[in-house]
């Protein structure tokens, strides 16, 4: 898919949905000379971010950030991203001093879940993409300065209801997701819909609202960037007629009168006996 075109369709979606904020490109690298010069480095700086923050750097202030293991220091990420060789057991282990969850055998079943991923050749596929890789560039994608890998869109419930319409409107590929509140804007927004090819609904979790500044409200979308073009040429088409667009067409109450509530019943009387 040509940049420009995913550009364009990004200003698109900003302007159709009225979104609060840019979508934001996400391009997963190989190695360190493949980062543009005019992205942003915490490292160059002598400084470190979780990979939540740079996409809030891109999706509210209009950065470029380029995000690897050493510009990051939200080590678990980093782990699950296969940008560090740790092991499973390295990883339960600083789970488990987090205090996420109950004890030790319900992170080994999290890490389980997660490592399903890679089952069988398709997996194995996965694993091998994930292990290629050693780092992001994100960037608003309307001003993307690589062909990303995965758009992720943040935005309110009728912002994901749209987005789900159009990315299921021909069901060739419907919406399935599963939430934990961990690792949701940058494993499930952004890794999960390159490596499974699947769009992902994120519900913002621990590190977001630490760290990455989202609003109570805010939920996120990560689509896969071979989809965009799809989603688009669909939105707003779901029931036609309908749809409830945006902004968005509610239905408003009819047949009322001032009896709905003693004042106003009170109040009409009055002005009735005043005429």
């Amino acid at each position: 898919m040509a940049l420009e075109t995913l550009k364009k369709l990004g200003e698109e979606l900003y302007a159709k949905l009225h979104l609060p904020t840019y979508p934001v490109a996400v391009t997963y690298i190989k190695s360190e000379d493949e980062i543009p010069q005019q992205a942003l480095r915490p490292s160059a700086m002598g400084q470190k971010m979780a990979l939540c923050q740079a996409f809030t750097n891109a999706r509210s202030w209009g950065a470029h950030t380029a995000m690897t293991e050493k510009d990051n220091f939200c080590v678990p990420s980093s782990a699950m991203h296969k940008w560090i060789n740790v092991t499973d057991e390295e990883f339960v282990e600083s789970q488990v001093r987090q205090g996420w969850h109950i004890d030790r055998q319900a992170e080994m079943n999290r890490l389980a879940v997660f490592n399903s991923l890679f089952a069988g050749e398709e997996g194995r596929k996965r694993l091998e993409t994930m292990q290629s890789r050693m780092g992001f560039v994100c960037s608003p994608l309307q001003n993307a300065l690589m062909e990303p890998d995965t758009i992720l869109v943040f935005g309110n419930g009728i912002h994901m209801t749209h987005l789900i319409q159009a990315l299921c409107y021909d069901y060739t590929s419907p919406v399935f997701a599963a939430f934990e509140g961990f690792g949701e804007s940058c494993a499930k927004g952004g890794l999960l819909p390159f490596v499974t090819g699947r769009p992902q609904v994120v519900l913002p979790g621990m590190g977001d609202r630490a760290f990455a500044g989202i609003s109570p409200d805010e939920l996120a979308m990560g689509i896969p960037a071979g989809m965009f073009p799809k989603m688009m040429e669909h939105m707003f088409q779901s029931g036609g007629l309908m749809n409830i667009g945006m902004p968005f067409k509610t239905m408003m109450p009819s047949g009322m009168s001032e009896s709905i509530t003693p004042g106003f019943a009170y109040l009409r009387g009055r002005a009735e006996k005043n005429k």
